[in-house]
């Protein structure tokens, strides 16, 4: 999953890094900065593109965020190590689906977190009228024309105008990520009777 790597025993609490020559994060233990991110609970989408071809290709994201209003504007941050980089780097459109909790969307981001050449072949998909290709059942769908790509050390920021919004008339509550795993927001029910709601599978 983008910007969401794992933590080893260096992050462990109290574990400090050699500061660098100028004091500042060059040489920061990365590990102590993966531990840090993965405690900060953040949605899941997946994020979806087609090559010249036709073909569609994605990922799944968590570095995602409303940017503006007027224009409406998203941003999203991919990895340039990913497979799908290069049709990214190169399409002028993408669509964000926005995922809810649950078994069937947790595995299908789990599965577009890899690198896997045919993401696609489980199902779970289905097209838009604008020529998308979108998660089926997802909480919200943004399609979005590209409008600036920007280098940020080893991921690259899509930044996206939104062309086209679906919200189905079903709710729901999103995916959550966090600490390396789904969990669940807490309703108005659950936050009324004090009842915790761990990590999901």
């Amino acid at each position: 999953m983008t910007a969401r790597p794992g933590v080893d025993a260096r992050s462990a609490p109290g574990a400090r890094a050699a500061p660098g020559p100028d004091g500042g994060g060059a040489g920061l233990d990365p590990a102590l900065f993966r531990g840090a991110m993965t405690r900060f609970p953040s949605g899941v989408a997946i994020v979806t593109t087609h090559d010249r071809h036709g073909r569609p290709h994605g990922f799944t994201a968590s570095s995602l965020c409303s940017l503006s209003l007027d224009p409406p504007l998203l941003l999203v941050c991919l990895a340039t190590s990913a497979r799908c980089y290069p049709v990214f780097a190169r399409s002028p459109r993408f669509a964000v689906s926005v995922l809810r909790e649950g078994h069937e969307h947790s595995e299908l981001a789990r599965r577009f977190a890899g690198k896997s050449p045919d993401k696609f072949s489980g199902g779970g998909f289905v097209p838009t009228a604008h020529g998308g290709t979108v998660v089926a059942g997802a909480l919200a769908v943004v399609e979005c024309a590209v409008r600036r790509r920007v280098d940020a050390g080893d991921h690259v920021i899509l930044l996206g105008e939104a062309e086209h919004v679906t919200l189905p008339e079903r709710g729901g509550r999103p995916a959550v990520y966090v600490d390396r795993g789904f969990g669940s927001l807490c309703g108005a029910d659950c936050a009324r009777s004090g009842t915790p709601r761990g990590p999901g599978p």
